[in-house]
């Protein structure tokens, strides 16, 4: 099937695990403040501000691509809806542009969440983001969630009043990077945030009505700072009491200024089972919040560590200490499996044919990498990101 011309429209490079299945669009390009040390995402790239016509051309190219896919599904009796059928043509077509096979995919899905790029789009002018808001809620009617990055400094910079009316236009979520809540670690990364800062962004945006995502990065203080960095963590988590507490533990990439503090011995890395004990304590020191703790990215070794505070809060604790009580040789197993994508629970290692196969693996691994299976695993965690 042949498809007219489509206009195009601007994404970026990424978006949250939890966002998979999101629509894209780019409102800012790249990241205003750009000097975490950990991060290498935006490094030698410009940030800069979208004007508004361009963010609302790109919506209205959306717009205008979802009008053709129901066209299309009107034609085979889908009455507007995105059938599977017409999904699965597009995809196929020869003539149809990436942006608008994402579209198809999106629509195909009816989930309706949309998420607004770069790193901190909160930052445009109110005026112009409740613009664009609307605008998008206006012509795309499947539109069901939006969600941005937030940098705490800017929320704070945007105060109560504000964040309420961009949620009125239609923003529902945002995520933000804590990291942690340890003023020391804070400023060994070069955050460009202190645990208050912290403390009053997200209780601006709790307060306003936005769903609240926090980020924190286990290992991040290295051995140096562990037991501060999980103890101040949950000290600042506790006074905001997000509905998300996203755990996203620390892989340090080649190339960027944390891999030089690294190499220079300035910081500690701690092993994947340090890891664990740190989210161990700060789970512990987690209080009197309702807030949902999700351990999804594919670098947290125990994906099973999530679950709802009060009520979830002992089973974390029990899958924490039933994965640490086990020998050296399930763990470094469990920890292949995990790394290699083979294992998603530590329970998957009691398979016969699943063990069977890691131990298999594992020979195999140390023969032709001519490597320790500590090294092997490390490596894995590099190239998984």
């Amino acid at each position: 099937m042949t498809y007219g011309a489509q206009p195009q429209f601007e994404q970026g490079p990424i978006r949250p695990p939890s966002e998979a299945g999101s629509l894209l669009l780019r409102f800012t390009r790249n990241c205003p403040w750009n000097k975490c040390s950990f991060c290498p995402v935006y490094k030698g790239q410009p940030f800069s501000r979208r004007s508004l016509e361009e963010i609302l051309a790109d919506i209205d190219a959306v717009a205008a691509m979802l009008e053709e896919l129901r066209g299309r599904s009107n034609q085979v009796g889908g009455n507007g809806e995105i059938p599977a059928a017409v999904v699965q043509d597009v995809l196929h077509s020869r003539d149809a542009s990436e942006q608008f096979k994402r579209v198809a995919l999106w629509a195909g899905r009816g989930q309706g969440n949309v998420f607004i790029q770069d790193a901190n789009s909160l930052i445009m002018k109110t005026e112009d983001l409740i613009a664009a808001l609307r605008h998008l809620r206006r012509a795309v009617p499947l539109v069901k969630r939006v969600t941005c990055y937030a940098r705490s400094s800017t929320l704070v910079r945007k105060g109560l009043q504000d964040l309420q009316a961009i949620r009125e236009a239609g923003l529902d979520r945002v995520h933000v990077g804590m990291e942690s809540g340890s003023d020391r670690v804070l400023k060994l990364v070069n955050k460009g945030a202190s645990a208050e800062k912290h403390v009053q962004a997200g209780q601006l945006a709790v307060q306003s009505g936005l769903t609240l995502s926090e980020y924190i990065m286990p290992g991040l203080g290295g051995r140096e700072h562990s037991r501060e960095h999980a103890l101040e963590t949950a000290r600042v988590l506790n006074q905001i009491d997000p509905q998300y507490i996203r755990l996203r533990s620390l892989q340090v990439i080649p190339g960027t200024p944390l891999a030089d503090l690294v190499a220079q011995g300035d910081v500690s890395l701690l092993t994947d089972d340090e890891t664990v004990r740190e989210i161990r304590l700060l789970i512990q020191s987690l209080e009197g919040i309702g807030s949902q703790l999700a351990s999804d990215h594919i670098m947290n070794l125990l994906e099973e560590v999530q679950g709802t505070f009060p009520q979830d809060k002992q089973h974390m604790l029990e899958v924490i200490d039933g994965y640490l009580q086990r020998p050296d040789t399930d763990k470094l197993l469990y920890r292949l499996g995990r790394r290699g994508g083979a294992l998603r629970s530590v329970q998957e290692l009691d398979d016969p044919g699943k063990r069977s196969q890691l131990e298999r693996a594992k020979r195999e691994l140390e023969s032709s990498e001519g490597k320790d299976l500590e090294s092997i695993i490390g490596d894995m965690g590099i190239q998984g990101l």
